[in-house]
């Protein structure tokens, strides 16, 4: 949707001027407000795909909402499973923001397979 490639567009437009040193000089307490200027886009991303759920026709659902929902279980999983594995097992911690990328790539994993069938 529209909303998803601005969404999108602001959060890669952030993490550029990180990439290429625009906030660099930038200190803290400010370093917090980058931070959730990253954040803020992926909340509205979120957003964006849960109104979509909400307002779309039952075939656009059965596309995106059943794959989102169960792709979130399995983010949540992996990553509370990699957590107690850092707590337990001295495993390498992963960032938070992970969980992120993580949720999309089990989409992409999962809405080929988990598509309603519609006939």
């Amino acid at each position: 949707s529209l909303r998803t490639l601005f969404f999108m567009a602001l959060y890669v437009a952030v993490n550029v001027g990180a990439i290429v040193g625009l906030f660099d000089h930038v200190t803290s307490p400010a370093t917090y407000l980058i931070a959730l200027a990253v954040t803020a886009p992926v909340v509205g991303q979120l957003w964006a795909v849960l109104d979509l759920m909400r307002t779309a026709d039952e075939f656009i659902v059965s596309r995106v909402a059943r794959p989102f929902v169960v792709s979130a279980v399995l983010a949540v999983a992996v990553f509370t499973g990699w957590g107690f594995m850092t707590e337990y097992a001295d495993t390498p911690a992963a960032p938070g923001w992970l969980i992120y990328p993580l949720l999309w790539f089990f989409v992409l994993l999962t809405s080929p397979f988990m598509a309603r069938r519609t006939a």
